[in-house]
């Protein structure tokens, strides 16, 4: 009788192990990315493939390399700067053409010229209330934005109560934030992951020197880090290194078909976070 009676109590732990470990399976993995759908137009990922994703910032301004990127054959995704000439026609057009389409949101540096932040601006010396309309502003002249992303920023970036309120109004519009990492202080990823975020962040600067060799250097880091099976954010830029840019990603891309799966921003942190985005209610009304 006693070996009965354990041999239960046994199986009914055991049970309670397995549906436990079921449920904990479901909430970890989440609904987002079983039910995730693919960008139209672009194929559904192979599962099992590294992801990569392409980010292009500093459109918005009608800048050399806009046409090229904007042209080449896979889901690019454009980082396109608020208020600037070209800001909605290169927002659209790059949405028309199936590309993803950030919010290129100027940060202010540690180091560099104001002028090179661009207007709208967010800085150090902002109240909270200021940070969360400057962000509000800058979604809202860009159309079709899925996130944002920071342009220059390694200051504001290293700042947890302004990066705090820029990523709770990412969050309330249903937006994702990609740290471009201008600073190794950043905490952007472990406020996103506070706040139940994707942590997304670049990995690569394609264009950081800009001339063709560095570019192309960049690119097979790129490549490397995929065949170790790691996903992989690279950013790259229009403007003085755009045309040289454009030019490595056209060459490079038919030699990823196939090995990766190449996607947009949006479909990259849904399959690799399983993100499943909806807007909420301001988490601070004042």
């Amino acid at each position: 009788m006693l070996y009965i009676r354990c041999k239960h109590k046994y199986m009914t732990w055991l049970r309670s192990i397995v549906l436990t470990a079921g449920m904990l399976g479901l909430v970890l993995n989440g609904p987002g990315l079983a039910s995730a759908g693919v960008h139209p137009g672009h194929p559904a990922p192979d599962q099992g493939k590294p992801s990569l994703a392409i980010i292009i910032d500093d459109l918005g301004n009608g800048m050399k390399g806009t046409e090229q990127v904007l042209s080449l054959p896979a889901p690019i995704s454009v980082a396109v700067m608020p208020f600037l000439p070209t800001t909605k026609t290169d927002a659209e057009r790059a949405h028309s053409l199936g590309h993803d389409v950030l919010v290129h949101l100027p940060m202010e540096p540690n180091k560099g010229k104001k002028e090179w932040l661009g207007p709208g601006a967010i800085t150090s010396g902002m109240t909270d209330e200021e940070v969360r309309q400057a962000v509000l502003n800058a979604i809202a002249d860009v159309p079709h934005a899925v996130g944002v992303n920071n342009h220059m920023g390694s200051k504001i970036t290293s700042d947890r109560r302004i990066m705090s309120v820029v990523l709770d109004v990412c969050r309330e519009q249903g937006l994702f934030f990609v740290d471009s990492r201008t600073n190794f202080r950043s905490v952007a990823a472990q406020l996103a992951k506070e706040k139940g975020m994707p942590p997304v962040g670049n990995d690569i600067f394609l264009d950081d020197q800009y001339n063709l060799t560095h570019i192309s250097k960049q690119m097979r880091s790129v490549e490397d880090r995929l065949k170790q099976g790691q996903d992989c954010v690279t950013i790259g830029h229009v403007g003085v290194p755009g045309l040289y840019t454009a030019s490595v990603l056209k060459s490079s891309l038919p030699r990823l078909q196939g090995q990766v799966r190449l996607l947009g921003i949006s479909d990259f942190v849904r399959n690799v976070w399983g993100w499943d985005p909806h807007a909420v209610q301001p988490t601070d009304k004042r």
